[in-house]
């Protein structure tokens, strides 16, 4: 039989365990049970045991498990109250895999080839350098991308309507969302340089991109995004512990959507970087996990525009042309949700400039309108101006035919000596 145990863990980061092992490079055992054997005492009785601290010792929670086949399918696909949720559906009908993250990182690790409807990747062509990168990415920006998304709409799934006082789950599944978007090393203020997961993501990609501060025009600090999404997520709290789901869920959305801009962001930067820059294996290999990252979502709106992204950012690209792959992103901006400025452009340090054909797009359905409007009015400055110009015509005619009659003794309005006597 088999015994499991739960180590007592604290709210301090550095030491909240103290048995860490699993895959560690350098394993932390002072906490562990000691020896290979013992006895446990369990409610008065005592349990002989015997266990390798280097093998037994397991997480209970790991970010493999986020997307392992069943784990994942039935969290976020048929098992759950809200299922199929609608990005996760959108990547398991772009890869056609429950497990396509934890798939892509074991194909990787194996330096194998994935087995996807869509997006296939061969990392037989890469060496340790790109392995690592599409392994070290994939990770966050896979597994833990989409669990963020799993907890948020998990915690729309237990949210009661019009309830105060029953909505404390669905507000934990929400603080989870946060927690793994965040990660435990941004610290209460979240200005760290050392973050590991999407705060950290968002941030250096406005470093890159011109977004950063509140107003989204700096070059450092904490991206317009994070800013924006922390405002969301205590929204979508209160949204919750009120019972006010529809708004939650209009909140959620929002969310959502603005997850994918560092991933549109990161695409494009590599695209540039292969293009342009003489990008080498490890530039192409966080171009593909990047793009790895968002396709599904593009193909969505445009199997056409995620083919082209595809054929420029996949793992044995033979060539990359960013303005085909910029062009192919911006082609679904609208349908997506997200806009021309929070994106921004690809911002030169050295000539302190955007670079050429990297700068920010135009916001097309505004530009439209604007030129509608224009020519709008456009058209009724020239009515207006033809017509009073011809009643100005007409006028000054009359004016001169006038006089005319007057200098002949003939005038056009002419009073009768009967009128004058009446008015007498």
């Amino acid at each position: 039989s088999t015994i499991k145990v739960q180590y007592m863990t604290t709210d301090l980061q550095d030491s909240y365990v103290q048995c860490q092992v699993g895959a560690l490079v350098e394993t932390n055992t002072k906490g562990c049970f000691v020896g290979e054997m013992g006895d446990l005492k369990i409610d008065g009785a005592e349990y002989a045991y015997t266990y390798n601290a280097a093998e037994d010792n397991r997480g209970g929670r790991t970010i493999a498990g986020f997307s392992e086949d069943d784990n994942a399918k039935d969290k976020m696909r048929v098992g759950c109250k809200g299922c199929p949720y609608e990005d996760f559906q959108y990547f398991y009908d772009y890869y056609g895999k429950d497990d396509y993250a934890h798939h892509w990182i074991e194909a990787a690790f194996a330096g194998e080839k994935t087995q996807f409807t869509y997006g296939n990747a061969d990392f037989s062509r890469y060496t340790l350098e790109g392995k690592g990168e599409v392994i070290k990415k994939g990770t966050a920006y896979l597994n833990i991308f989409m669990y963020v998304i799993r907890e948020l709409e998990d915690a729309l799934d237990d949210c009661e309507r019009d309830c105060i006082n029953c909505n404390d789950a669905p507000v934990h599944a929400w603080d989870e969302a946060v927690c793994f978007y965040t990660g435990s090393i941004e610290g209460v203020d979240g200005a760290t340089d050392d973050g590991k997961l999407l705060h950290q993501l968002a941030d250096k990609r406005c470093a890159n991109y011109k977004t950063c501060g509140v107003e989204g025009t700096d070059l450092a600090g904490m991206a317009k995004l994070n800013y924006d999404l922390f405002n969301l997520f205590a929204v979508g709290n209160f949204q919750l512990s009120t019972g006010n789901c529809p708004a939650a869920r209009r909140t959620t959305k929002e969310i959502i959507t603005k997850l994918y801009v560092p991933m549109i962001q990161g695409t494009m930067r590599y695209a540039y970087k292969a293009d342009k820059l003489s990008g080498g294996e490890k530039e192409k290999a966080e171009g593909a996990v990047f793009a790895a990252a968002v396709l599904p979502r593009v193909h969505a709106v445009s199997p056409t525009a995620a083919k082209t992204i595809y054929d420029n950012m996949k793992v044995d690209a033979s060539s990359t042309d960013f303005k085909a792959v910029k062009a192919a992103f911006e082609s679904v901006y609208a349908e997506v949700g997200i806009s021309c400025t929070d994106i921004g452009g690809l911002w030169n340090e050295g000539t302190n400039m955007y670079y050429s054909g990297m700068e920010p797009c135009a916001e097309t359905i505004s530009t439209m309108n604007s030129e509608v409007e224009t020519k709008n009015n456009n058209t009724l400055a020239v009515a207006l101006g033809c017509t009073f110009g011809a009643l100005f015509a007409i006028a000054a005619a009359m004016v001169v035919y006038m006089r005319s009659r007057e200098k002949q003794g003939t005038p056009v309005f002419k009073t009768s000596e009967t009128d004058v006597k009446d008015m007498n």
